[in-house]
C-alpha cells in the first residue's frame, strides 16, 4: 500500500513539475523595437564614452588606484575619440562576419575573417590570430598548448556586441562566445566575454545592477574562477557599500597576490581582475555614467576597456533617450570606425538586423502591437553554460587545421617576408630592423588609401629602416616623395638619411598629419650624378603604437 501511495505521489509530482516547466517554457517578455533600438544605441554610446574617457590612462597605473587629480574629466567633444579604439573595432569584425554569413556561420569562417583583419593586436588576440594564420584552426587557435595568453582580457573587451544583439537572451552570448571568443581565449578568458554579453542582454529588462550581475552568472560555469570573482564582488559590495577602495583592496589581495588566482595569468591583463573593475564601476557608480566609468578607470590596469564595458552596460539599462545631454551630442555620424565599414548609423542598422535573427533563432517572434509598432516577443529561458575548462589544466587539443582551400582565403600568411611585401609595394627598396609588433606587412587598404606598407621599430632604441641605393640622374630635378601615416593612438619620428647624413627628422603623429597622412618631399637634385644610399627610418620615440604606415615611397625625376 505504501509503495502504491509513493508511486501515485511521484506521478502527481511529475505532473506538477511538468506543468510549471510548461508555464516557464511559455513565458515571454516583450520589448518594443523602438525601445530595443534606444537601449542598444545607448550601449554603444556607453562604450564610446568609457573608452574615450579612459584612453589617456591605459596601463599607466598598475596595481594602484589612479589619483583623482590624474583622471580626465568628460567633455562632450571627447565623444569622437573612439573611432580608432580597438575596444570597438575588433568586435565589429565579428559583427561583419555575422552580417555577411548569418548566425549559423561556422567557427572556421569566423577564424578566417579574424585572420584577415589588418589592425594591430596584442596578448590573446595576437596569439590567436597568429595561430590562425599559421593554419591552426579553431578551437585549437586558443588552446593553451598553442596560446600562452588564454585568460587574458581580450574577448571580455570585445563581447559587448553579443549582448547588444541579444535582448533578454543570454544563450546567444554564450553561443557567440563559443564561436568568436574561442578564436583567442580559453576557460575563464572565454567565460569573461560570455558573462559581459549576458550582462548586456539582461540590461534590456532589468534595472538593478547587482541583479544584472547575479542573473548573468547563470551564463558561465559556476565552478570557474571567473564566477567566483563575480560572487566575491557582490559580497564585498554588500559588505562595503560605501567604500569602493576597500573592495579594490580585497580584489588585489585575492586576485592579484594569491598565486592560486594567477595560474595561466598574464599579469595585469588577466580577465578576472579587470572584470572585477568593470563590476566595481557598476556597483559603486550610483547609476551615474561618468562616476561609473571613472571608478572602473581609477582601478587601473586596462583602464580604458574596463570603463567602456561598465558604461556600456549601464547605458543599455538607461536607454539613449534618457542619457544626459553631454553624452549624446557631437558624435560624427559620417565617420567610419577604423578598420570597419561602419559609421555609427550603419552600426545601429547592422545590430538591428542581427537582433531580429537572434530573436527568431531562440524561439521568439516579431509582432505588431495594437498601435502598429513592432515588438520583440522573447521567450524566457534558462541559459546552458559552456563546459568547465581550466586554462592551467586544459583538455586535449582537437587537432584542428585549416585545409589548403581555407588557407588560400587567408591573405596574411606567415611565409611571406617583409622584403617580399616591399618588393610589391616599392620595388628596389629593402627593409631591415623591423619588429613584429602591430603586424607589419601589406594592407590592402588603410585610412582611405589602397596598398599600404606597415613597418614597426625593432625595439625601443632601434628604428626600422627602409633603404635603397640609387644613382641620381644628371640634368634633371629629382626628389623623394613620401606619403606616410601614423597609428591613431601613437606617433613616431621619421628620419631620412642620404649617405648617412640626416636630411629630415620630423614627428609623424596626430598633431602633424591630416586624416592620419602626411606628404614629405625631399630634394635630391644636389646629389645629381652620384650613387647614394637613401634610408627611411621609422624611429621610436615613446614605444606606444609606433607603426609607420607607408602610402607611397617614390623617387621622381623630371
Amino acid at each position: 500500500m505504501k509503495t502504491t501511495r509513493q508511486i501515485r505521489f511521484f506521478i502527481l509530482l511529475c505532473f506538477v513539475v511538468q506543468y510549471f516547466v510548461s508555464l516557464n517554457a511559455g513565458e515571454y517578455r516583450r520589448i518594443k523595437l523602438s525601445e530595443y533600438l534606444d537601449k542598444m544605441k545607448a550601449g554603444w554610446i556607453g562604450q564610446i564614452v568609457g573608452v574615450s574617457l579612459g584612453a589617456p590612462t591605459e596601463f599607466r597605473w598598475k596595481d594602484e588606484i589612479i589619483p583623482e587629480d590624474k583622471m580626465p574629466k568628460w567633455k562632450p567633444q571627447m565623444i569622437n575619440n573612439a573611432f580608432d579604439q580597438d575596444d570597438l573595432y575588433v568586435e565589429m569584425t565579428f559583427l561583419r562576419t555575422l552580417e555577411e554569413y548569418g548566425l549559423d556561420v561556422s567557427i572556421r569562417q569566423a577564424g578566417i575573417d579574424f585572420a584577415n583583419s589588418g589592425y594591430p593586436l596584442w596578448c590573446a588576440n595576437a596569439a590567436g590570430r597568429n595561430n590562425l594564420r599559421k593554419g591552426i584552426a579553431p578551437p585549437d587557435s586558443s588552446h593553451p598548448m598553442f596560446n600562452k595568453c588564454p585568460n587574458d582580457i581580450d574577448y571580455q573587451i570585445e563581447a559587448d556586441y553579443s549582448g547588444l544583439v541579444s535582448p533578454g537572451i543570454m544563450q546567444a552570448p554564450i553561443e557567440l562566445g563559443e564561436k568568436f571568443g574561442r578564436l583567442m581565449n580559453y576557460g575563464d578568458g572565454m567565460y569573461a566575454g560570455q558573462f559581459i554579453g549576458a550582462m548586456y542582454a539582461t540590461a534590456f529588462f532589468e534595472d538593478d545592477l547587482v541583479k544584472i550581475a547575479q542573473t548573468a552568472l547563470a551564463a558561465i560555469p559556476q565552478q570557474s574562477q571567473y564566477a567566483e570573482m563575480v560572487r566575491d564582488m557582490i559580497k564585498w559590495y554588500r559588505d562595503n557599500p560605501g567604500d569602493w577602495k576597500k573592495t579594490w583592496s580585497l580584489c588585489q589581495e585575492k586576485y592579484r597576490k594569491n598565486p592560486e588566482y594567477q595560474k595561466a595569468s598574464n599579469g595585469g591583463i588577466d580577465c578576472k581582475i579587470n572584470g572585477a573593475y568593470v563590476l566595481m564601476g557598476l556597483f559603486y557608480g550610483n547609476r551615474d555614467i561618468e562616476k561609473t566609468a571613472t571608478i572602473s578607470c581609477r582601478c587601473g590596469q586596462d583602464s580604458d576597456c574596463n570603463p567602456s564595458s561598465s558604461a556600456g552596460i549601464l547605458c543599455t539599462m538607461i536607454g539613449f533617450s534618457k542619457l544626459p545631454q553631454q553624452f549624446k551630442t557631437g558624435l560624427d555620424e559620417t565617420k567610419k570606425f577604423n578598420h570597419t565599414p561602419y559609421t555609427f548609423p550603419e552600426l545601429i542598422k547592422v545590430c538591428e538586423k542581427i537582433a531580429r535573427q537572434v530573436v527568431i533563432k531562440y524561439g521568439g517572434r516579431i509582432e505588431k502591437n495594437q498601435d502598429g509598432e513592432e515588438e520583440f516577443v522573447i521567450p524566457v529561458m534558462q541559459p546552458k553554460p559552456s563546459k568547465l575548462e581550466l586554462s592551467w589544466a586544459p583538455g586535449p587539443i582537437a587537432n584542428s587545421r585549416f585545409t589548403p582551400e581555407e588557407m588560400s582565403k587567408i591573405k596574411y600568411t606567415p611565409g611571406v617576408s617583409l622584403n617580399q611585401a616591399i618588393e610589391k609595394f616599392a620595388p628596389g627598396w629593402s627593409v631591415s630592423y623591423c619588429g613584429s609588433d602591430m603586424n607589419p606587412g601589406l594592407r590592402s587598404e588603410w585610412q582611405g588609401r589602397k596598398n599600404v606598407l606597415v613597418t614597426h621599430p625593432l625595439d625601443k632604441d632601434t628604428g626600422c629602416v627602409i633603404s635603397r641605393t640609387v644613382k641620381i640622374p644628371s640634368g634633371k630635378k629629382t626628389y623623394l616623395k613620401l606619403i606616410v601615416g601614423n597609428d591613431p593612438q601613437g606617433d613616431f619620428d621619421l628620419i631620412v638619411k642620404v649617405d648617412g647624413k640626416e636630411v629630415l627628422k620630423t614627428t609623424i603623429g596626430p598633431k602633424t598629419t591630416v586624416d592620419h597622412w602626411r606628404t614629405e618631399t625631399i630634394d635630391l637634385t644636389k646629389f645629381a650624378g652620384k650613387t647614394v644610399k637613401i634610408e627611411l627610418i621609422n624611429q621610436p620615440n615613446g614605444w606606444q603604437y609606433e607603426a609607420a604606415y607607408w602610402g607611397e615611397i617614390s623617387i621622381i625625376s623630371e
